[in-house]
C-alpha cells in the first residue's frame, strides 16, 4: 500500500477507534446502597446485663438440664432427620456450585476426534473440485484459557464460597433449632404430665367432697346443693385430665415427628424429670462475642460478603476479554494419511473482545448486583437486630419468671401451711374433713401454677440456649461494618 493511501486510512481508523472507547457500556451511577450495622452501634448493655457468671452454652446445652431421656432423643434426632438431609444436600449443592465457578477461570485441555465429509455438485464448482467426494479425518487435542486480568472470575469464586459457607452455618442452624424444638416439645410433655397429676388428685378430692355430701345429706345435715357442687367438681377434674392427657399425646406425637418417626415412636416416651432439673445460668453477652456464635448471623455476613464479589464479578464484565485457543492434531484424507509427515495440523491465537453495544445488559447485570448486595445486607441487619432481640426476650423472661415462681412458692408455703392447719384440727376434733378438703384445693392449684411456671422457665432457658448460638462457633468475616465502600469497586470504573 502507498503511503498516500496509508495516511487516507489514519482520519477513519482514529474516529473508529473514538467511537469504540465512547460507546463502551460504563457501570458510572452504579452504585450499592446498603450499609451493614455495626453491633456496637445498638445500645443493649443494660438489658443484656449478665445475672451469673456462668459462660456462653456448651455444644450439647441441653445436657445442663439433668434428663437422660432428652439427651437421648436429641442424639436420635441428630443423627439424622428429613430436616437435617435436606440441609446437608443444600450444602453440597452450593460446595458444588463453588466447584463449578472455580472451574470456569482454569484452563481445558480436550481430546477431539472429527470425520466429515462433502460432495460438492458440479453445478456449483467443476471438476476436480465438483463431482467428487472429500472426506477429512482429524484427531487432536484443543486448549482453551482466559486469563482472568480484572479479577472477575476470582471474585465469582469468592462469592460462590460465601454462599457455602453460608450453607455450611445454615446446616448447623437446624441441628440447633431441631435440638431447641425437641427440648421445648419434652417440656410441654413434663408440663402436661403434672398437670396431668394434679388433675387426678383434684379429682379425688372432689369424689372425696361427693362423698362426704351425700353422707350429710343421708343424715339429714345438708341438703342438695352440696352434692351438685361436688358432682361438678369432679366432672370438671376429670374435664382438665382428659385434656392433659391430650396434650401429652400430642406432644409425645411432636417429638416422633421432630425425630423423623412415626407417632408410635412418641409411646415409647416416659414421664420427663425435666420440671425439677435446676436451670443454667445467665451469662454476660457482649455483642461482638454474640455475633460469633449466633448461626444465623454468621450466614448473613457470609451473604454480605458473597454478594460484594458478585458485584466485583459483574464489574469485571465490563472489560476486554482475552481468551487464548489452540489446536494441535493430525488431518488427513484417509486413516492411512493421518500418520504421514504431512498430516500435522495446528493453529491458535489470542482472541480479544470487549463490549460496545449490549442493550443494558451489563449495566443491568451490575444492578442487579448492587441490589442482591442491598439485601443481604438488610437481612444481616435485620439478623443482627433480631438476635439482640431475643436475647433480651429469654433474659427478661427469665427474671420475670423467677420473680413469679418465687412469689407463687411463697403462696404455696402458706396454702400448704393452711391444709396442714385444717389437717391438725381435724385430728383433734375441732375441725371437719371438710375444711380439709377445702384447703387442699387452693394447694393443688397454686401447684399446677407452679408447674406451668417452672416449664414456662425452662422453656425460655431454651430459648436463651438458641438466642446465645447454643454453644456453636463459625469462622466469619472478619468485620462486615468496618468493610470500606470502596472495597466493593476496587476495579477500576470504565
Amino acid at each position: 500500500m502507498s503511503l498516500p493511501s496509508t495516511r487516507r486510512l489514519q482520519a477513519p481508523l482514529a474516529l473508529a477507534l473514538t467511537l469504540l472507547v465512547a460507546a463502551c457500556a460504563s457501570t458510572r451511577g452504579l452504585e450499592p446502597e446498603g450499609r451493614p450495622l455495626n453491633s456496637d452501634s445498638l445500645a443493649a448493655s443494660r438489658s443484656l446485663a449478665g445475672t451469673s457468671d456462668a459462660g456462653f452454652p456448651q455444644r450439647d446445652w441441653w445436657k445442663a438440664f439433668g434428663d437422660a431421656q432428652l439427651d437421648g432423643l436429641i442424639g436420635e434426632a441428630l443423627a439424622g432427620t428429613p430436616s437435617l438431609d435436606a440441609a446437608d444436600a443444600r450444602v453440597r449443592q452450593a460446595i458444588a456450585q463453588a466447584g463449578l465457578a472455580d472451574a470456569a477461570g482454569k484452563p481445558t485441555l480436550g481430546a477431539t476426534a472429527l470425520y466429515s465429509g462433502v460432495q460438492i455438485p458440479e453445478t456449483v464448482a467443476r471438476p476436480p473440485l465438483g463431482g467428487d467426494y472429500l472426506g477429512v479425518t482429524l484427531i487432536g487435542l484443543q486448549f482453551s484459557y482466559s486469563p482472568d486480568l480484572w479479577g472477575g472470575h476470582r471474585a465469582r469464586t469468592q462469592a460462590a464460597l460465601g454462599q457455602a459457607r453460608a450453607a455450611e452455618v445454615d446446616a448447623q442452624a437446624a441441628r440447633l433449632m431441631l435440638s431447641s424444638n425437641i427440648a421445648r416439645a419434652y417440656v410441654a410433655l413434663a408440663q402436661a404430665h403434672d398437670a396431668a397429676e394434679v388433675a387426678r388428685a383434684d379429682e379425688q378430692r372432689a369424689s372425696q367432697l361427693l362423698d362426704l355430701g351425700r353422707q350429710r345429706v343421708k343424715a339429714g345435715l345438708d341438703n342438695q346443693l352440696q352434692i351438685r357442687n361436688a358432682e361438678t367438681a369432679v366432672a370438671s377434674a376429670q374435664q382438665q385430665e382428659q385434656a392433659a392427657q391430650q396434650q401429652v399425646d400430642a406432644a409425645r406425637n411432636a417429638i416422633a415427628a421432630l425425630l423423623g418417626q412415626g407417632p408410635d415412636r412418641g409411646l415409647q416416651i416416659a414421664k420427663p424429670a425435666l420440671l425439677s432439673a435446676p436451670w443454667p445460668g445467665v451469662p454476660a453477652v457482649v455483642q461482638s462475642e454474640l455475633l460469633g456464635h449466633r448461626p444465623d448471623v454468621v450466614a448473613a455476613r457470609w451473604r454480605v460478603e458473597a454478594a460484594r464479589h458478585g458485584i466485583k464479578a459483574s464489574k469485571a464484565e465490563f472489560y476486554p476479554t482475552v481468551n487464548l485457543t489452540a489446536l494441535v492434531g493430525l488431518a488427513g484424507g484417509n486413516l492411512s494419511d493421518l500418520f504421514s509427515s504431512d498430516a500435522l495440523l495446528a493453529s491458535g491465537g489470542p482472541a480479544i473482545s470487549l463490549p460496545i453495544f449490549d442493550g443494558g445488559r451489563l449495566r443491568n447485570n451490575l444492578a442487579k448486583s448492587d441490589a442482591e448486595y442491598d439485601l443481604a445486607v438488610a437481612n444481616y441487619n435485620q439478623a443482627l437486630v433480631g438476635a439482640l432481640r431475643e436475647v433480651a426476650d429469654a433474659l427478661q423472661g427469665a427474671r420475670s419468671l423467677d420473680a413469679q415462681i418465687a412469689s407463687a412458692s411463697r403462696a404455696r408455703e402458706s396454702a400448704q401451711a393452711a391444709w396442714q392447719l385444717a389437717t391438725a384440727r381435724y385430728k383433734a376434733g375441732l375441725g371437719t374433713q371438710l375444711d380439709v378438703l377445702a384447703a387442699q384445693r387452693p394447694l393443688l392449684q397454686l401447684e399446677q401454677q407452679i408447674a406451668a411456671l417452672r416449664a414456662q422457665r425452662l422453656g425460655t432457658s431454651i430459648d436463651l440456649d438458641r438466642a446465645l448460638g447454643g454453644g456453636l462457633e463459625f469462622a466469619a468475616p472478619q468485620s462486615v461494618a468496618a468493610q470500606n465502600t470502596n472495597d466493593i469497586t476496587q476495579a477500576p470504573t470504565p
